[in-house]
């Protein structure tokens, strides 16, 4: 019995920690409020936790730039107090950064975060996967390449690893290897617009044109109003129009 109140009371979390859940919900239900509650925090002494929120509160409105902004911040905070938090920050900057299109700062945050030591296996591959999306960014394939390897090792069932991979490969003009990675990302999520997309985009340059429009077709089925989907519808009528060869 004893062991077990002692389970319960090491198990409960600290005002801390509930304020901080707390905040985290709101980011889902009201992120303008969250912003509130999180600056009003933070002016109280909230520290990394209440930085942290208001990151999240920032891209549950889609406002990147200052997202990325925030969470390094935080991550600044966090390695000055040597709290272990830094590292997972670092990576919050940079998914951030890149999805405000500044794939520099992105990369130069996703570095920090690979250099702290602090990520582990699948934490650490997706961090090198974030890594080569900058890299593909900033149009240095071969150090996306290698970044990507190294992501492959650790993640091997994110089927976004493999799509980025079958990407870059037929973007660098290997299309065996996309071949291969594609199937692979269609392995693991065959009703994923984006794969079929690329799958579509692979199979055309490989002169399989049936392949393709079958691909393609599936992208539109699967998510019509997406990117992917419309992207795929484009290319269909692309498809649909060229002329046969005599």
């Amino acid at each position: 019995m004893i062991v077990l109140l002692l389970a319960a009371e090491v198990a409960t979390p600290s005002p801390t920690e509930t304020r901080f859940e707390a905040c985290v919900s709101l980011t889902e239900s009201d992120p303008i409020k969250a912003l509130t509650e999180a600056g009003a925090w933070r002016l109280v002494g909230g520290g990394v936790l209440a930085r942290q929120c208001e990151g999240l509160a920032y891209a549950a409105q889609q406002r990147w730039l200052p997202a990325a902004t925030v969470f390094e911040q935080a991550a600044r905070d966090a390695e000055r107090a040597q709290d272990g938090r830094a590292a997972r920050l670092w990576v919050q900057a940079g998914n951030a950064a890149l999805a405000g299109g500044d794939a520099a700062k992105a990369r130069t945050f996703l570095d920090a975060a690979i250099a702290s030591g602090q990520l582990e296996d699948a934490e650490a591959g997706e961090a090198y996967l974030d890594r080569a999306r900058a890299l593909v960014a900033l149009n240095d394939a071969k150090a996306a390449r290698t970044y990507l390897d190294a992501a492959l090792k650790l993640v091997p069932a994110d089927p976004l690893a493999w799509l980025l991979s079958a990407t870059l490969a037929r973007r660098t003009g290997n299309l065996a290897r996309a071949q291969t990675d594609i199937a692979e990302a269609a392995r693991l999520a065959p009703d994923e617009a984006s794969v079929a997309l690329e799958a579509g985009n692979i199979a055309v340059l490989s002169g399989a044109d049936g392949a393709a429009r079958t691909a393609w077709q599936a992208a539109v089925a699967v998510a019509p109003q997406s990117p992917a989907g419309q992207a795929a519808a484009a290319s269909l009528k692309q498809l649909d129009a060229t002329p046969l060869p005599k």
